[in-house]
């Protein structure tokens, strides 16, 4: 009322006929300085303490803003009460309100609020904005139990909630409707009826189960029944839908609404629905699949491991009964909503999170150097006709060469050949673009839309005919193209990039800018091992007759042309393809800088440079430490180092501690996890035993070598002085910068550690960590690389031994400068009796190892009940994410022989990893687990496939037959042969446990297989 009377009393048209009303105006305003009687009947409107208005006399009146009848203290005190406004002032708040705050018991409108930038975030946020144009549906998830009682409750929620109108599918289990109540009687305005109702035929029950989905018909029209299945143990209703909207990446959408009944046997149940969800997945590779309903005790992730789960809380008591799954990740956000009426179950609404690939990313462009027609053959004729030996007299002072500048003068020329034949080229990357997208079919595409916008219709037929036409042949080029790398099976790069570019497979993620700052953080972070080196590098004069190590031309030209020509290059930008492809005429030039470099025992500063590249070790990275430093060096420089390398080891190899796997010939984490195992097991089988590994972690070990300490025991094997002052002065004063996209931080030099990245660095800390053994009997260290695990076999709970072996160990650690990381340090604890007594932890420099129930070990899941079922769940969920790829390959019509080719590639590779050491022992459920994705691979592929249990026999039989030819291999005793010569003696075995691993089975598998 108050702002009607002030909008009634200064803001309407006057007219002349009002003149005479001036009058009762000027008696209102007297009347408000208290010059008239005060009337506090009906009529009186306060206006502030002790003053009325007559309401009568102010509705009767109608003053325009440029007719001044009153006086001036009356307009005044007009203004002073904000009832009066200024010209130019905002007349739609009066000026009280604008000073102290809203109207009472009136909300502010939104275009009187003050705008922020940009709109609301969130995902509740962009479904509310697009709730039928979302690139998944929102859902409501219920169980009804009796959906025509609740009719009335779902009709009165669409009315009243805008989230519940706005939802896009409605799924109900539980619906207890039969064929005696018709689709019209349970119609909902707007939407589109699925239903699915009980058989008692097919389900042997005559009342309940039942389901139902609604279509919101303003999120699509174009749907329609795909499936329905009832049997005693499982139900199932499928609806196939093609919204308006719908991600490039999406072909279709299916939702699946379920429900398991709670006396069902749930293993049937989900076999009859894994079946079905992989035949949708064979036939719609690109599809969305949204399975919802209520699963009662079962759990979809048993079978379909790669689909993802969104219900998280309670739907009925403390129970999580109703489940949502699919097959994209971070697709919905599920929260829980009220009953439906009486339903014992609890509503859940999955809210669309899936953002498409379209919007997460913005075009990228990059300039690229690429190589034209005939470049090669110009740079090698180029360096055919150059006169290396000016670089070197150029380098030379008097009888003195310096190696540095001759190494980088050379590596400049070659730098300035190489830029002089290649060409730069502009290529821009689009997130979710078409591979056979070209820059003609842009112009084209951009041409339609001009036509469009144009409004001309005969233009924008002709520019859509071309584009169509122009698009059939893009696709039928790429198809040729693609097709040839089919043809050769041989050539299995070809043949894996056609894989590749089909399926998206193992796509290299694109380098994204790091800040500078957060460069020269994350320089410093890598460097910081650098304060703890106190001591200095002091190269040791050689004797007379020690002699330096030479190389052969014959060696640099082999070892040039094994060159990985897609590995990156270094900081100088020399390419492996320049090396690999002129290696001939490069061969002198660098055998010269090489034996030069020996003979002074010094490395060109040039090639000791590296680009650190920091790869997130998590996907979610929050501090320094969650990132791993990987070098870029000199490709000339990693060559250097291969020759090196193959002397050390022909001289060094029979030194070399025999329970170090890594680096070594016929070894691989197989053998390091199967001697873990054997001496476990083989301990295990005496009465009161038990076992402790220490599973030791380093913080960034190869990156805490001290190069003095390493020269100390390089000597103590046997290497000369001129090769140890080279390794020294290899490590030493080495330039480094972190580089993350098109920044890079600044330089800082080194002199302790090896970088990640050279081919010297795990040969130098293998050697480093030679010493590293154990000093009990009944203790052993274990080492793969960096990977060290300490096995302790205790009896009769004296854990005397072991625990010094911990302590030793730690303090060889402080010695060698080797910082041991106790917060990642786990120990795992085998014990089968019966009455195990309480284990306290171990300490590490007072600090508790914590004792846990299962360990990755070189990628294996060990228990401490030594069953590989959480092993097994791993690879299978592994392996069925993969499948995915292959069904996208079978719908491109490639052969069976291709399909295979990549099923054995990035499939069985996965299921068969260490399957020698565990699947012998493994439980029936998880066997069926693995014949599960098999049988679903063979169904894809359209061929037979080898089963699981010949491959794991034929891994075992190859690794003994490996193991019987190498006399070093640690294991080799193992294997021998009885007095007859043609059967090997068994080991005793008391427990299955034992006789079912590696090593007895293997003897089992040579003793009754005929070689």
């Amino acid at each position: 009322m108050w702002r009607n009377n002030t909008f009634l009393l200064f803001t309407t048209e006057f007219t002349t006929e009002y003149v005479k009303m001036a009058a009762p105006l000027q008696a209102a305003a007297a009347h408000a300085h208290g010059e008239v009687r005060k009337d506090t009947g009906e009529n009186a409107i306060p206006f502030c303490e002790g003053m009325f208005y007559d309401r009568q006399i102010l509705l009767s009146l109608n003053i325009p803003r440029d007719m001044d009848l009153v006086d001036v203290n009356t307009k005044d005190l007009l203004k002073s009460l904000g009832l009066l406004h200024s010209e130019g002032e905002d007349h739609s708040v009066p000026t009280l309100y604008r000073k102290f705050g809203r109207f009472p018991g009136r909300r502010r409108r939104r275009c009187m609020r003050r705008q922020k930038r940009g709109a609301r975030a969130g995902v509740s946020a962009r479904a509310k904005a697009n709730s039928c144009r979302t690139p998944l549906p929102s859902i409501l998830l219920a169980n009804v139990r009796s959906l025509e009682n609740k009719l009335d409750y779902i009709r009165l929620d669409i009315a009243s909630k805008r989230e519940v109108r706005d939802c896009c599918a409605f799924v109900f289990s539980e619906t207890w409707l039969n064929t005696t109540i018709t689709d019209s009687a349970i119609s909902l305005a707007g939407l589109t009826t699925y239903r699915a109702d009980r058989s008692s035929i097919l389900s042997g029950k005559s009342r309940g189960g039942g389901l139902c989905i609604y279509i919101n018909n303003r999120w699509c029209t174009d749907s329609k029944m795909a499936s329905s299945h009832c049997t005693p143990d499982i139900e199932f209703l499928s609806v196939k839908c093609r919204p308006f909207y719908l991600p490039r990446e999406l072909s279709v959408i299916f939702i699946i609404a379920v429900y398991i009944p709670p006396d069902a046997d749930t293993n049937v149940a989900l076999d009859i629905l894994c079946h079905y969800i992989s035949g949708l997945q064979n036939k719609h590779p690109g599809g969305a699949l949204i399975v919802a309903g209520d699963f009662n005790r079962a759990s979809m992730k048993k079978v379909l491991p790669h689909f993802y789960q969104y219900v998280h809380f309670a739907t009925r008591g403390d129970n999580t009964l109703d489940h949502a799954y699919s097959n994209i990740k971070t697709a919905f956000k599920a929260t829980s909503r009220p009953h439906l009426g009486s339903s014992d179950h609890i509503s859940v609404m999955l809210t669309p999170a899936y953002r498409p690939v379209l919007t997460k990313g913005r075009p990228t462009s990059k300039l690229a150097r690429v190589w034209p027609e005939g470049a090669m053959t110009t740079l090698q004729g180029c360096f055919d006709c150059t006169d290396w030996s000016v670089f070197k007299e150029a380098a030379s002072y008097g009888k003195v060469i310096d190696i540095g500048e001759y190494a980088e003068t050379v590596s400049a020329y070659i730098q300035k050949c190489i830029e002089d034949v290649q060409t730069t080229k502009h290529i821009i990357s689009r997130a979710n673009e078409k591979p056979w997208m070209t820059s003609e079919l842009r112009k084209l595409l951009k041409a339609r839309d001009s036509a469009f916008r144009s409004g001309d219709l005969v233009a924008l037929r002709t520019a859509r005919a071309r584009l169509n036409k122009a698009i059939r042949l893009a696709k039928r080029d790429h198809g040729h193209k693609i097709q040839k790398h089919f043809q050769d099976h041989r050539d299995t790069r070809k043949l894996w990039q056609g894989i590749g570019t089909i399926t998206d497979y193992k796509t290299t993620p694109r380098p994204r800018d790091i800040n500078i700052e957060l460069l020269n953080q994350l320089n410093n972070h890598f460097a910081r091992f650098e304060a703890l080196n106190n001591t200095p590098a002091k190269k040791t004069t050689p004797h007379p007759g020690e002699q330096v190590l030479r190389l052969d031309p014959a060696d640099v030209q082999n070892t040039l042309k094994r060159i990985n020509i897609r590995k990156s290059p270094g900081p100088d930008q020399i390419p492996g393809s320049v090396l690999k492809r002129c290696a001939e005429q490069l061969t002198y030039v660098l055998t010269d800088i090489f034996n030069i470099s020996l003979c002074q025992a010094v490395v060109p500063s040039c090639y000791k440079v590296s680009a650190i590249i920091p790869v997130p070790k998590k996907s979610t990275v929050d501090t320094l430490d969650d990132y791993r430093p990987v070098a870029l060096t000199s490709i000339i420089m990693k060559c250097f180092e291969r020759l090196v390398k193959d002397h050390i080891t022909s001289i060094l190899s029979p030194l070399l501690d025999p329970l170090q796997f890594a680096y070594r010939p016929n070894r691989s984490t197989e053998d390091a996890i199967s001697t873990v195992l054997h001496l476990t097991l083989e301990h295990l089988e005496h009465k009161n035993a038990l076992v402790r590994i220490l599973f030791v972690d380093f913080s960034s070990a190869f990156n805490t070598i001290i190069p003095q300490n390493l020269i100390n025991k390089l000597g103590s094997l046997g290497l000369n002085t001129p090769l140890k002052n080279w390794i020294l002065d290899f490590l030493t004063d080495r330039p480094q910068f972190v580089q993350g996209g098109s920044n890079r931080s600044d330089t800082v030099t080194l002199s302790t550690g090896s970088p990640q990245g050279c081919v010297l660095s795990p040969l130098l800390y293998t050697l480093m960590t030679h010493d590293c053994s154990a000093k009990h009997s009944k203790n052993y260290i274990i080492k793969y690389a960096d990977d060290t695990t300490l096995v302790g076999l205790i009896q009769d709970g004296k854990e005397q031994h072991y625990r010094e072996e911990v302590d030793l160990f730690a303090d060889w650690c402080s010695k060698n400068n080797l910082i041991l990381n106790v917060k990642k340090t786990k120990e795992l604890v085998i014990d089968f009796r019966k009455k195990a007594a309480m284990l306290t932890p171990v300490y590490i420099r007072d600090t508790a190892v914590e004792i846990v129930p299962d360990m990755k070990f070189l990628g294996v899941h060990m228990a401490n009940n030594l069953t590989w079922s959480l092993h097994i769940s791993s690879v299978v969920k592994k392996a069925h994410q993969r499948l995915h790829f292959l069904r996208r390959l079978k719908r491109s019509n490639l052969s069976p022989s291709v399909l295979t080719t990549f099923y054995r590639g990035a499939i069985e590779s996965v299921l068969t990893s260490s399957i020698s050491l565990w699947y012998e022992s493994s439980s029936t459920s998880d066997k069926k687990a693995l014949r599960r994705v098999v049988r679903i691979a063979e169904r894809i592929v359209g061929a037979t496939l080898r089963p699981l249990g010949d491959l794991a026999k034929q891994r075992c039989l190859m690794r003994a037959t490996n193991i019987i030819k190498d006399q070093t291999h640690p294991s080799h005793g193992l294997f021998s042969l009885l007095p007859s010569g043609r059967r090997y003696r068994s080991l005793t075995c008391r427990t299955t446990r034992f006789r079912d691993s590696f090593y007895p089975m293997a003897i089992r598998l040579l003793n009754t297989t005929k070689l």
